[in-house]
């Protein structure tokens, strides 16, 4: 068997482990030792570049960019600004036309824009925006699909973690990953309200429960106006953290690390002032970074030793070679990959999925004139994807947990998040043939 050809078989094995269950980071040290070990025959190599791995993987300042914003992210979620968020977004929204469904997008929007978990907005907002959208005559299914559609948007709206992994694990600015997700996630939110807005008025019974009740209800409420003062108060933490880590970061002031840092602290601050951190709740959004860090700085090490053992084999260079001469050019490239990262996100979570990919592809997109930054939105963007379709799904798992709504099944939130997936489509096709779309910042 040619190397060529032992290094696909392990890359089959890989996936295969995974499917069975077995931790991703085991997998990967796994099929990366045995892989390093028979295709050198010395297993003394294998272990010594396991050692070397273990060590330099992630020596780097760089790497605590991830406890830092997991520390922010967490530390928002606790301090109930996702709530106060969407109070003002349906202040303002209610009465569009899908109005709290257009304030869930909204609300999730700026949330991303200091958590960077779409599974924390997911959580977040089913307790927040699935009980009102629903008590204002929306479907129950609709509402919580509205909520795993637009959750998505914390995985491509800066900082966001799966830009941070794939930064590492192509080697390329984390900052500049960020700066290349902005247009596309804007993008991504004005499609879900374009597209919840076209849905109420071409399908109304798909969106709401009684349409005819809702414009009856619309009519005879007298509605009390939030205060503006009340407003600016509720919005001002949010405002402010963005403003500080976000603009620090791209007019240079911070780095990545050092905005992560300050995000952190303005988030302990806003939960400080807000009451709502006691002793309890502090030593559980510790315990929850470290665990979240721990496994996301672990599986960074494996994919590391994962992609010495793919160079060792010679792979992404025989991969490019095949792609070149098959015809394919760099956008039939993309388009197969983007392909192929779909039908991924049906069986595995985001991560996993990073982790086997990016160190095969990026190479060869980079051989291929690709420009790195423009593929990683377009990996995430498909990874994604992967976040609302089934059987794995996770967002809409997470939301149908949260809620614990036995008359709301699984099947309706996946039915419901359909023409969320559609815009992700529509805009994974616009970024893949406009590369602009992810460079205009750079």
């Amino acid at each position: 068997m040619t190397t060529l050809a032992f290094g696909f078989v392990l890359i089959g094995v890989l996936v295969g482990l995974v499917l069975m269950g077995m931790h991703i980071a085991i997998a990967l040290f796994g099929v990366a030792f045995v892989g390093i070990w028979l295709i050198r025959d010395n297993i003394d190599l294998a272990f010594r570049m396991l050692e070397l791995t273990a060590y330099s993987g992630i020596a780097d300042y760089l790497f605590a960019t991830i406890p830092l914003f997991v520390l922010m992210g967490l530390l928002v979620s606790v301090s109930n600004v996702g709530r106060d968020t969407f109070q003002v977004a349906e202040e303002l929204l209610r009465r569009m036309i899908c109005g709290l469904g257009v304030a869930t997008v909204a609300a999730n929007t700026i949330f991303a824009a200091v958590t960077g978990v779409s599974i924390a907005s997911a959580a977040v907002f089913t307790r927040v925006a699935v009980p009102e959208m629903t008590r204002h005559g929306y479907r129950p299914a609709f509402s919580a699909g509205t909520v795993a559609g637009s959750s998505v948007l914390g995985m491509l709206i800066p900082p966001s973690l799966l830009l941070i992994i794939y930064g590492i694990l192509a080697e390329v600015s984390i900052g500049g990953m960020f700066l290349a997700g902005i247009l596309p996630g804007l993008m991504l939110a004005g499609g879900f309200v374009v597209m919840l807005i076209g849905l109420t008025l071409a399908f109304p019974r798909f969106v709401l429960a009684d349409p005819d009740a809702v414009k009856a209800r619309k009519r005879d409420t007298d509605l009390t106006p939030m205060p503006a003062r009340e407003m600016i108060a509720k919005l001002t933490p949010i405002v402010l953290l963005v403003i500080l880590v976000l603009g620090g970061l791209y007019t240079g002031f911070f780095t990545p690390t050092e905005a992560g840092g300050i995000g952190a602290f303005g988030a302990l601050i806003v939960a400080l002032s807000r009451r709502s951190l006691d002793r309890h709740k502090l030593w559980q959004v510790m315990k929850q970074t470290g665990v979240i860090s721990v496994s996301i700085l672990l599986l960074l090490v494996a994919a590391s030793f994962y992609s010495r053992m793919l160079a060792i084999a010679g792979l992404p260079n025989a991969i490019t070679g095949l792609v070149t001469d098959s015809g394919f050019g760099p956008l039939g490239f993309l388009f197969f990959y983007a392909v192929i990262i779909l039908l991924m996100g049906m069986i595995l979570d985001s991560t996993s999925i990073l982790l086997i990919m990016v160190p095969i592809a990026a190479p060869i997109a980079q051989g291929m004139g690709i420009d790195l930054m423009h593929f990683g939105i377009v990996t995430v963007l498909a990874v994604e994807i992967g976040l609302l379709t089934p059987p794995f799904g996770i967002s809409v798992f997470t939301v149908h947990n949260t809620l614990n709504d036995p008359d709301v099944s699984v099947e309706s939130i996946f039915a419901a998040t359909l023409p969320f997936i559609a815009v992700m489509l529509l805009v994974l096709v616009i970024v893949a043939l406009v590369p602009t779309t992810a460079t205009l910042f750079l």
